[in-house]
């Protein structure tokens, strides 16, 4: 349970009022106004109504994020301005439809494209984009019913339209996506910014009804695919974010549910279905090199292949050409030349050069783990070849944690049916996951591998996740704490124990398996490693924010950096960052209020 630092009004007696912050001074006020001691009213103001105004100031005041109130507890600066950074940077980073730059790609040259789905109506805002703007406006070619529909790219590639404004992970990124937004969804919720946190999620009910499912992004490209299933846990922080206000919002609840209960549906039936296991898998409907790959990440495809060429465990995974067959099924080829070292100034001599090139399936994969968001990590094979080869515990987490949301909505909506159906599906799932993914012996939950009919021995963060679901017995939560130090570094918790040269592996951490992780830690009352462990991540997080004034979206934890050094795959550490500024917001106010004022002095101290 989360521990949120209240106001108290305590009595105090007769302060020097030179030395009271402005809340000091009008919780002093107050308490003297509550016991008759106080006749400093404005002249001609009733008692009542005086002591009516000042309450509302207190209580509003309350209501602001308690760490945003550091200055007027004595600390100086402390935490002020990464929440104002973070706080304007909800502004900063977000799109909109009737804004020019939102339609722009700036990781990719072409033209910009506006697509509205098919045979639909084109909104005024958009002609008016379309005249003032240079974009242009176009019809999907098909109406689009779900996933996997379009699974060639359309020409050229765009922007999909949205009906409403929505965050960013950064600057560089115009599209709303996928499992990124629920971490700034918890953020908006915790900075009282609850009309574009409910923008965002009927932008998601959106991409359900017109273009199939909860989208990788909002660009076509990403027709083919989708990303770990948040909605049901985005639309529960909402509601019951409104509903703390007095506001029951049961209309969010109904339509929620409908759209949220259609795109779970996608993760239960092929080609998402994980073998015979009940479980389900990572599956990209696409072939082919993922587009976004060719732009953003500079000579990947070519560097993976050298890989394997050089490593057994990815020689599956290339392909030689011959005279017969001198084009590759997807992709590009490779040249391919073995030659002495050249010793002296003469020409080394060569074997005849081979062409080679990465198979059909490696790009299944390839794209796969792209829709898991964890790309790239090693943890499915070697740059995740076999991602959909494997039955991950983050997925089957999600979808537990998914099924769960579903009962508590049609309880609430007095489903009874339908709530007793979605809690055998969630005991089905749980009872799966305990028999493919739990290894007692490890103490771990490990993704299981279809193919071999084995658990992976890939220790990984996401071990954490049942922990987050809920899922987990008491006995496995308290073994996976005992393995806390596999991952903790003094920047919080690594992605995994192996250093692969890649984003999503040691010695990266991330905020949103921070949050997933730390929460978890406190669902089975390990309070005490959750604050260490946030203590450490946030404390890098202000640290770093204090060297450059930026929030970016990974952290190298084993040295409390935001230098990253990625060998290959997508190589930058963008600025911004939403899930980052979400998760820091959302462990900072269930931080212990004593840690909270540490946090904060400690920047002060620093910055001096």
């Amino acid at each position: 349970m989360q521990r949120r630092p209240k106001l108290t009004l305590i009595p105090t007696k007769n302060p020097s009022e030179a030395s009271l912050s402005f809340l000091d001074l009008l919780v002093y006020s107050l308490e003297r106004m509550r016991n008759g001691k106080s006749g400093r009213t404005p002249a001609g103001m009733p008692r009542d109504r005086y002591f009516a105004i000042v309450l509302f100031i207190v209580v509003w005041l309350t209501a602001t994020p308690f760490a945003l109130r550091q200055k007027a507890a004595g600390t100086g600066d402390g935490l002020n301005p990464i929440l104002q950074y973070i706080s304007t940077g909800w502004d900063t980073l977000t799109r909109s439809m009737s804004n020019c730059d939102s339609v722009v790609d700036p990781k990719l040259a072409e033209a910009s494209i506006l697509y509205v789905p098919a045979h639909s109506p084109v909104p005024d805002v958009l002609r008016q984009l379309q005249k003032h703007c240079k974009v242009e406006v176009r019809e999907l070619p098909v109406s689009i019913t779900g996933p996997g529909q379009v699974t060639t790219n359309i020409t050229p590639p765009g922007l999909l339209y949205l009906e409403n404004s929505y965050v960013v992970p950064g600057g560089r990124f115009n599209e709303m996506y996928g499992w990124d937004s629920y971490f700034i969804v918890r953020g908006l919720v915790e900075d009282k910014r609850i009309a574009l946190a409910r923008g965002m999620i009927e932008n998601f009910f959106y991409e359900i009804e017109h273009y199939g499912t909860v989208l990788n992004a909002n660009r076509t490209y990403f027709l083919t695919r989708s990303q770990p299933p948040f909605l049901t846990s985005m639309i529960l922080a909402v509601y019951e974010a409104e509903k703390a206000t007095g506001k029951d919002d049961r209309d969010l609840l109904e339509k929620g549910y409908q759209y949220a209960s259609k795109d779970y549906e996608m993760w239960n039936r092929d080609p998402h279905q994980a073998g015979e296991t009940g479980l389900s898998r990572y599956y990209d409907f696409g072939n082919g090199p993922a587009p976004e790959s060719l732009k953003d990440e500079t000579n990947f495809y070519r560097k993976v292949t050298g890989f394997f060429l050089l490593h057994e465990a990815g020689r599956n995974y290339i392909s030689v050409l011959d005279a017969t067959r001198g084009e590759p099924d997807a992709g590009k080829a490779y040249a391919v030349a073995v030659c002495d070292i050249a010793n002296t100034m003469a020409q080394p001599d060569c074997e005849p050069t081979r062409k080679v090139s990465l198979v059909t399936d490696y790009y299944k994969g390839d794209r796969a783990m792209r829709e898991s968001g964890f790309d790239i990590s090693f943890r499915f094979g070697p740059y995740g070849a076999a991602t959909h080869h494997y039955a991950p515990v983050c997925l089957n987490s999600l979808l537990y944690k998914t099924e769960k949301d579903l009962q508590k909505i049609s309880e609430i909506l007095n489903r009874k049916e339908d709530t007793r159906r979605w809690q055998e599906r969630a005991q089905q799932r749980q009872e799966r996951i305990q028999k493919y993914l739990w290894n007692a012996q490890r103490g771990m939950f490990f993704d299981y591998n279809l193919d071999t009919a084995s658990r992976s021995t890939y220790d990984y963060i996401t071990t954490f996740y049942p922990l987050w679901a809920g899922l987990a017995t008491q006995e496995q939560a308290e073994a996976v704490r005992r393995n806390l130090e596999v991952f903790e570094r003094p920047g919080g918790l690594a992605m995994s124990d192996r250093d692969n040269a890649v984003q999503w592996d040691y010695p990266y951490g991330w905020a949103p398996t921070q949050l997933l992780a730390i929460e978890g830690l406190r669902r089975y009352g390990y309070n005490k490693d959750a604050d260490r462990v946030s203590y450490e991540f946030l404390s890098t997080v202000a640290e770093n924010f204090r060297r450059d004034g930026t929030i970016r979206e990974k952290y190298n934890v084993a040295t409390r950096s935001s230098e990253a050094h990625v060998a290959a795959g997508y190589q930058q550490n963008v600025v911004g960052f939403g899930w980052t500024n979400g998760a820091f917001l959302a462990l900072l106010h269930a931080l212990p209020p004593e840690m909270v004022r540490k946090l904060a002095a400690e920047q002060t101290i620093r910055a001096d």
